[in-house]
């Protein structure tokens, strides 16, 4: 239930603080006071799309903040810790900034949330029906949608949705198959010899780095033999060989030493170099042992090297890729195997098709059951709303193959007269009519609604006198069960609120506000007079606005 609103610099209204109280509430005003921007605030703070213009003229920025009892919707809550936003326990605070240039920002319980956050948390809090809602009864979509939320439809719908399109796309798979068949067989011939080509040749990354390391090391074999016996005999082997020199230098300084004991340093850095040479010598007589200059072997590399390149070229990409190129191949032929069977595809969808029509047919029970329940509510209210003899039927169409919606079409009947059939309401309502079924609809679909706010934005638009007074005992009704606020002209609606606010505007230093007075018993009767009787207000005026409050008592 929504408990408290703030606005701030919005549009016309600088500074307003607005305490809820539970049951129906009236806001009445003259026109053109700003009545529809308390409603406007609200879907701001829900999350609706806002701009600049609803800044006020000269402010930074406006600012929305409404606070709501969660305590008894458990759902919300659930939602709610699902995102991390949760607040004090039985309290969703929902805050709304937009600046001058266009910018906003949303929070939930004060952590930042994002706009679709807030429209799916404001699904949960309230609903707002606007003056022109009985516009949307003439689409046949909105007609749907309407009975199937009517009935608590929504999750039976998206399943049948769901069934339907696995169903689709089953069928287009099995045409696709049929009429590309000779296409599909060529398609899988190549593939299979592309893999069966690429599975043999068992191309590995590392293995095809070794290989060319191998093969280079291989064809520079004589070369490398070369460099490696030119190595031990600068060392070992000549006669002016590296270490027979320095063995020599080794035993003149180990006999110096005899006599200058300085020489034993320069003759330990020797010791050492001719350890390391010795061990290169070592080296390089293994190197010589180990280098495979077999040229069969040679051969069989280059071969393997030059088989790696020609399916590189063939399949167009570098030689490192050919095994992403075998797993394409093999995904492809299994997607081609999961249709090759057209005796099993032609199963899968029969299978999917007796899945869509179980749920499609299930579906269609529970709306046969719901527009029954729907028809006679709303024929019943006609009969209250000056449309005595007339009947309302919501008619279901059967289609031939069904749809993503189900097997039928949904069609709001009506017959304005006693004795005439039902026709299609888009072709045979009036505009007053159209208002007055819309408003019984309205609250008849409000009775199953899961959200404990309601908001009627002058709904009433296009009746009066008896009809109008009946209008505000549907509402005052509704108000036991809901928190309900209205938007209206009418004084006879406004007469049947428990509670009643008066929307105004004045001009102060040049600059247009609007604000809101919640009305007490002797402003009542005068707003309700001044209702009834435009600009000059009598007491005859007032003695008949104190009578249908007293009524409305």
């Amino acid at each position: 239930m929504l408990k408290f609103l703030s606005i701030r610099d919005f549009v016309i209204v600088s500074q307003l603080e607005l305490a809820f109280c539970a049951g129906f509430t009236a806001l009445t005003g003259e026109t053109g006071a700003g009545k529809s921007i308390l409603i406007d605030a609200l879907l701001l703070a829900l999350g609706e799309r806002g701009d600049a213009t609803m800044v006020r003229n000269g402010c930074e920025r406006a600012e929305i903040t409404a606070e709501f009892d969660v305590s008894a919707q458990p759902g919300l809550l659930a939602w709610l810790k699902a995102q991390e936003l949760e607040g004090d326990d039985g309290v969703c605070l929902m805050r709304r900034l937009l600046d001058a240039g266009g910018r906003s920002r949303g929070f939930i319980n004060g952590r930042s949330a994002t706009l679709q956050q807030m429209r799916e948390a404001g699904e949960h809090l309230l609903n707002i029906h606007g003056q022109h809602a009985h516009q949307s009864l003439l689409q046949a979509d909105a007609q749907r949608v309407l009975l199937d939320e009517y009935a608590g439809l929504q999750s039976s719908v998206a399943g049948v949705a769901t069934d339907f399109r696995d169903w689709q796309a089953l069928m287009r798979r099995r045409i696709a198959l049929s009429e590309n068949s000779q296409a599909v067989a060529a398609e899988r011939e190549l593939l299979t010899f592309q893999h069966t080509e690429l599975e043999a040749l068992a191309f590995n990354v590392a293995d095809w780095e070794v290989l060319q390391a191998d093969y280079a090391r291989m064809a520079h074999a004589a070369s490398l033999l070369e460099t490696a016996a030119f190595g031990i005999d600068t060392l070992s082997e000549a006669e002016t060989a590296c270490l027979s020199q320095l063995n020599a230098l080794m035993t003149r300084l180990r006999d110096g030493t005899l006599h200058d004991a300085t020489l034993a340093e320069p003759l330990r850095m020797l010791e050492s170099a001719q350890a390391e040479l010795q061990e290169v010598v070592y080296s390089l007589r293994h190197y010589q042992q180990r280098l495979d200059a077999d040229p069969q072997q040679m051969a069989q590399k280059e071969a393997r090297i030059q088989y790696v390149m020609d399916l590189a070229r063939k399949y167009r990409v570098a030689p490192e890729r050919l095994g992403e190129v075998l797993q394409q191949v093999a995904r492809r032929l299994a997607e081609l195997g999961a249709d090759a069977d057209l005796e099993a595809l032609q199963q899968l969808e029969r299978d999917a098709h007796s899945r869509y029509l179980e749920a499609a047919r299930a579906l269609s029970r529970a709306r046969r059951l719901a527009a029954d329940k729907l028809s006679q509510q709303i024929t019943a209210a006609m009969q209250t709303l000056a449309m005595q003899g007339g009947s309302f039927a919501v008619a279901l169409l059967p289609l031939t193959e069904g749809n993503v919606h189900g097997l039928e079409a949904v069609e709001f009947q009506v017959a304005a007269n006693p004795g005439v059939p039902t026709r299609s309401l888009a072709k045979v309502a009036s505009g007053g009519e159209l208002s007055r079924i819309s408003l019984a609809m309205q609250v008849a679909t409000s009775q199953v609604a899961s959200v404990p706010t309601l908001i009627f934005d002058e709904v009433d638009s296009g009746i009066g006198g008896r009809v109008a007074e009946i209008v505000g005992l549907l509402l005052k009704q509704l108000g036991r069960q809901y928190q309900v606020l209205c938007v209206t002209h009418l004084p006879q609606v406004a007469a049947m609120a428990d509670s009643q606010w008066q929307v105004s505007k004045a001009v102060e230093a040049g600059v247009t506000l609007s604000r809101i007075e919640v009305l007490g018993e002797s402003q009542r009767i005068e707003e309700i007079a001044r209702m009834l009787g435009g600009v000059t207000i009598t007491d005859t005026t007032r003695r008949h606005a104190a009578e249908m409050l007293g009524v409305a008592g």
